[in-house]
């Protein structure tokens, strides 16, 4: 279904005649994130009123949901521009609100295409303190200038007030810029975080096509053809919504392939092959052997390779500087390749044992910062 089809679109006013932050997360990895901030920030702070657009995580930390934006992402160009009426029209109702409701504060999560032109605007309309404005524009999880248009940190510090951080090297990024940036450490390595999946060598093969509906309808066929071509007993697919499960169940996968709702327990998984998503980290945080596979519209492929200037697209793999998870892109992602790194992961022991030190390795980078966490970095900035 496009997005299109939702509209119109009319935000409710806050719940409680007032709101003193608004969290924009457009994504489902982006909505879990902020979800795991607003709940602790509840526990400390419970007069705080918080609004979303976001999604169900959101929702059930405690913010009032404005909008589920996480029913309507997209990814790459080609399907951007497919949905920009949808788009313009979200825009204008963000704003909109925005003007009348004036929250104290905006924290912005990942979802750059969105966040960075919403960050301008109230700017540009003199709504933000960087337009002169009372609203302070805040931003969580740094949008990958380190990997393209590594030119926009310099707009972004003429917009937004601070930054937020979950990899250290993305401090350095923002040096010669006027924007503080603090890393506040991975949300996956945080203290009493319960991981969606773990390394079991007697588990079923992990399939992790993604969360975006136009991805999985091109990654997910592949991932089961490379699965059935290994030659192992059973995998499990994870999903995010009952929109991507339909997408799942239209593949028409087999009997020893289960669906399971992402959240519903932590999956044991002897292997992995994943798409490059957040789910990819889960996976090699946790020790799980496999590869990443990826497949794009072919216009939005050859943009990308012009403007993407890193070696890896699997954040694992750039944050070791070494190929954790093999990747294969657009016609190398075959099923008798991805059969083959099945096979490794689930019966070869020397796979096993590197996966498990670069793992160990991984989880030691992307610790928790000693300057606190990312609910105390927002508060800092909101009280």
């Amino acid at each position: 279904m496009s997005t299109s089809s939702l509209l119109p679109l009319s935000f409710p006013p806050p719940v409680r005649g007032r709101v003193d932050l608004l969290i924009v997360a457009g994504e489902h990895s982006g909505d879990e994130h902020a979800a795991r901030v607003v709940r602790e920030l509840r526990k400390s702070h419970p007069e705080l009123a918080v609004a979303a657009l976001g999604g169900p995580r959101l929702a059930e930390a405690g913010a009032q949901l404005l909008y589920d934006l996480t029913a309507s992402s997209v990814v790459g160009i080609v399907e951007v521009l497919r949905n920009y009426s949808f788009f313009r029209d979200l825009f204008n109702e963000t704003l909109r609100w925005l003007r009348e409701y004036r929250p104290r504060a905006v924290c912005f999560v990942d979802y750059p295409g969105f966040n960075l032109r919403l960050a301008a605007a109230l700017r540009e309309q003199g709504l933000s303190v960087k337009g002169g404005g009372t609203i302070r524009t805040l931003y969580y999880i740094s949008p990958q200038v380190w990997a393209w248009k590594a030119g926009r940190r310099f707009a972004m510090a003429r917009d937004l007030d601070a930054m937020a951080v979950i990899f250290p090297f993305e401090v350095e990024c923002y040096a010669d810029t006027t924007l503080p940036a603090e890393f506040v450490g991975h949300p996956f390595v945080a203290p009493g975080y319960a991981a969606p999946v773990r390394h079991d060598r007697s588990g079923p093969v992990l399939l992790l096509p993604g969360s975006r509906r136009q991805a999985v309808t091109r990654i997910f066929p592949v991932l089961l053809k490379g699965f059935l071509a290994s030659g192992e007993r059973e995998a499990v697919v994870l999903y995010p919504s009952d929109n991507i499960r339909a997408v799942l169940e239209a593949a028409r996968p087999p009997p020893n392939v289960r669906l399971m709702k992402t959240g519903a327990s932590s999956v044991a998984a002897s292997a992995v092959l994943t798409s490059s998503g957040t789910m990819s980290m889960h996976c090699a945080l946790a020790g799980i052997p496999g590869a990443i596979a990826y497949r794009a519209h072919p216009l939005t492929y050859l943009l990308g390779r012009c403007l993407v200037k890193v070696p890896y697209l699997g954040i694992a793999n750039l944050l070791l500087d070494e190929p954790m998870y093999p990747e294969y892109i657009q016609g190398a992602a075959t099923p008798a390749a991805l059969a083959a790194e099945v096979k490794a992961g689930v019966h070869d022991a020397a796979r096993q044992a590197r996966t498990a030190e670069q793992a160990a390795r991984l989880r030691a980078l992307v610790s928790v910062a000693a300057g606190g966490t990312a609910a105390e970095w927002l508060v800092r900035r909101i009280t």
